[in-house]
C-alpha cells in the first residue's frame, strides 16, 4: 500500500506561497482601481484648472476636487498664502517667492511620490522571495521523500513519483506567484514614473503662471 508522504515544512511552504499570492492580487487589484482613479481625477482637474477665469477661480477648483494634481494645487495655493502673510518671513518663508514656491511644490511632488509607491516594494519582494520559498520547499520536500523511502526499504516508480511529485509542485506555485508579483510591480513603477512626470509639467506651469500673477498684483501697488 502506497501512502502520501507530507511533510509539515512542505504544508507551511505552500501556505505561505498562498499568502503571498493572495498578497499580490489584493495589491494588484488595488493599485489597478487607484491608477484608473488617479488618471481620471488628473485628466478632469487637469482640463478645468486650465480654463478657470483667473487664479481665484483655480484656487477655489483646487479645494473643491480630489487627486495629486489638485493636492499639488492646493499645496502651491497654500505656500503663496503664507509668503503673502504680513511679518511671514520667518527662515522657513525668506527667500525669492520663485525659490519657496518651487520648493513648496516639489515636496508635494514628493509626498504624492511616496503614497503612489505604497505597496511596491512589497510586490517587488514577493517576486524576488516566492520562487526561493517555492524551491526550499522543495528541496525540503525531496529530502523528506527520499527518507521515508529510504526507510520503506521501497524506490519502485510507484512510491517516488508520488512524494517527487507532490515537492515539485512548491517550485511550481513559487513561480506562478512571483510571475505576477514582478510585472505588477514593474507596471506600477513605470506607471508612476509618468504621474511623477506629469505633476512636474504641471508644477512648472503652475508657477509661471502663479509668479506672473504675483508680480503683476506687486506692479498695481
Amino acid at each position: 500500500m502506497t501512502a502520501t508522504i507530507t511533510s509539515p515544512i512542505v504544508s507551511l511552504t505552500l501556505w505561505l506561497l498562498l499568502l503571498f499570492s493572495v498578497i499580490t492580487w489584493t495589491l494588484v487589484i488595488h493599485k489597478g482601481w487607484l491608477q484608473w482613479r488617479l488618471a481620471r481625477l488628473n485628466r478632469q482637474f487637469r482640463q478645468t484648472f486650465w480654463e478657470a477665469a483667473d487664479l481665484a477661480q483655480a484656487e477655489s477648483l483646487a479645494k473643491s476636487v480630489d487627486g495629486p494634481l489638485a493636492r499639488l494645487a492646493r499645496a502651491g495655493f497654500l505656500a503663496l498664502q503664507d509668503i503673502r502673510k504680513p511679518g511671514a518671513r520667518t527662515l522657513l518663508h525668506s527667500g525669492d517667492t520663485h525659490d519657496l514656491l518651487e520648493n513648496s511644490l516639489k515636496q508635494q511632488i514628493q509626498k504624492e511620490q511616496h503614497q503612489l509607491e505604497s505597496g511596491l516594494m512589497v510586490l517587488a519582494s514577493i517576486g524576488s522571495t516566492a520562487p526561493f520559498v517555492g524551491l526550499f520547499g522543495t528541496v525540503w520536500g525531496i529530502m523528506h521523500a527520499l527518507q521515508a523511502i529510504g526507510a520503506s526499504g521501497s524506490a519502485n516508480l510507484a512510491v517516488v513519483a508520488g512524494p517527487i511529485g507532490e515537492a515539485l509542485i512548491t517550485t511550481a506555485i513559487g513561480i506562478a506567484t512571483a510571475v505576477p508579483a514582478v510585472l505588477a510591480y514593474n507596471y506600477g513603477v513605470r506607471r508612476t514614473r509618468l504621474y511623477v512626470a506629469e505633476m512636474e509639467d504641471f508644477a512648472v506651469s503652475f508657477l509661471r503662471v502663479t509668479v506672473r500673477a504675483s508680480q503683476h498684483d506687486g506692479d498695481k501697488q
